[in-house]
């Protein structure tokens, strides 16, 4: 009955978003049969770079190396003047001050993963302290992980708390709530974690890691999709998507902007609603973009 059900649990039973993955796989091949061509333009290449959340997660970052990263995105916009730069630098927290000092770009975003990236598993306490310091640190935007421990038990007041007090300790940054589909799996999983995440006050939905698990897909990206536009119709409020995870060449990318495109329209045709986060994919699409093999980043 309606009435046992957790608000949570509620929500995900009013959706009609799919959650059959046969019905996803055939939405996805008719959209890139028809669509995914005449996405393949220039004009969509330049948007692409500057939707790129560039990004170094490596265990032997360190202050001169990330201070380095920043410098190629400032140099970028001194030597190709007429192309816009990539939407924000995305670092550990313990970085972000780095790339405050260094970063010249006012346009430029500085995001930091947190809350105990990338697996979620530490005292709640401890990953609002790590969000709240990224932020006072110089962060814009804040990426952490839906707690996949809680989900999958069940407990999904549990995983739109922690996504809550997240947000809270945001501030005026903004939230991207990781689901890593990977992990998840099934159309009716991605369904169900986005829902939660987006009624919990998630800025941007955001597919995966790129660690443990499989990264970013179409398939995911198409559910994730339909929640957000489902609960923009609902609610009126606008929440983006970020791919990440594995999209390492300008088709791929395409192929990502197609399904956006077609189930979500031109409006999120905008950085500030459609990211990606890479570092091989910038100089892949800088090189398509300007017919030279480049390597700026």
């Amino acid at each position: 009955m309606a009435e046992n059900l957790d608000k949570y649990q509620q929500a995900i039973a009013a959706s009609a978003v799919t959650d059959s993955d046969e019905n996803v796989s055939a939405a996805i091949a008719k959209i890139l049969e028809e669509h995914e061509a005449e996405n393949n333009t220039p004009e969509v290449l330049k948007f692409l770079f500057n939707s790129i959340d560039l990004t170094t997660l490596k265990a032997t970052d360190s202050q001169s190396s990330v201070a380095q990263f920043t410098e190629n995105v400032n140099s970028f916009a001194e030597r190709y003047p007429e192309l816009t730069n990539v939407a924000a630098i995305c670092v550990y927290p313990n970085f972000a001050s780095v790339v405050r000092a260094v970063l010249e770009v006012s346009d430029v975003k500085i995001a930091c993963v947190s809350g105990a990236f990338p697996s979620s598993q530490s005292f709640e306490e401890v990953k609002i302290a790590e969000t709240s310091l990224a932020v006072a640190n110089g962060a814009n935007e804040i990426d952490i992980v839906l707690n996949l421990g809680y989900f999958l038990d069940g407990d999904y007041e549990a995983v739109a708390d922690e996504i809550a007090e997240q947000k809270d300790a945001c501030r005026e940054a903004q939230l991207k709530v990781i689901l890593e589909t990977g992990a998840l799996k099934t159309a009716a999983n991605i369904k169900a974690a986005s829902i939660i995440s987006l009624y919990s006050g998630a800025d941007f939905l955001k597919t995966s890691t790129g660690k443990e698990y499989p990264g970013a897909s179409l398939e995911a990206t198409y559910i994730m999709a339909q929640c957000i536009k489902e609960y923009y119709e609902k609610t009126g409020n606008m929440v983006g998507f970020k791919a990440a995870g594995g999209v390492s060449t300008p088709e791929d990318a395409v192929k990502y902007y197609t399904i956006i495109k077609e189930v979500l329209g031109e409006k999120w045709l905008d950085n500030r609603y459609f990211r990606i986060g890479a570092s091989r994919l910038a100089n892949s699409l800088l090189s398509a973009i300007v017919g030279e093999e480049v390597k700026q980043f």
